[in-house]
């Protein structure tokens, strides 16, 4: 008698470390795709953001370009215009190269962190940060 409890009691703790066999298995399965899925997600997530990053740089180099570009045109413009009034087309651009080498020797000799702290100053206010 004793055996055949012995006989009976086997096949139900089978069918329990089985059942929570299969559940641990399926626990983990379960998991693993979320994390998948979610790993997924956040390079989609990340593809999506730094494309946009790098369209907003594109467009900043565009912009950047042509306003260089507009700057060209309109020293030279200015050059010409001082060279008109002064009579001769080559002190205008003189003169202007004159106020470009005098900024450049301001800048670099007399205060030469005022254009940095002032790109910074502009950046940060850029993205609304306060110091």
């Amino acid at each position: 008698m004793d055996k055949q409890k012995v006989d009976n009691q086997a096949p139900v703790q089978k069918q329990k470390r089985q059942g929570i066999h299969q559940l641990l298995e399926d626990s983990v399965t379960s998991t693993y795709a979320d994390i998948t899925a979610i790993i997924e997600a956040r390079i989609e997530l990340l593809k999506i953001e730094l494309t946009e990053k790098i369209a907003q740089v594109s467009v900043i180099v565009i912009l950047g370009v042509i306003l260089i570009i507009g700057l060209a045109y309109f020293i030279t413009t200015i050059a010409l215009l001082a060279g008109e009034l002064l009579g001769h087309p080559f002190l205008g651009y003189l003169l202007v190269s004159l106020v470009f080498l005098a900024c450049f020797t301001f800048f670099t000799k007399f205060k030469p962190f005022l254009l940095k702290n002032l790109i910074q100053n502009i950046l940060l206010s850029v993205h609304d940060y306060k110091k």
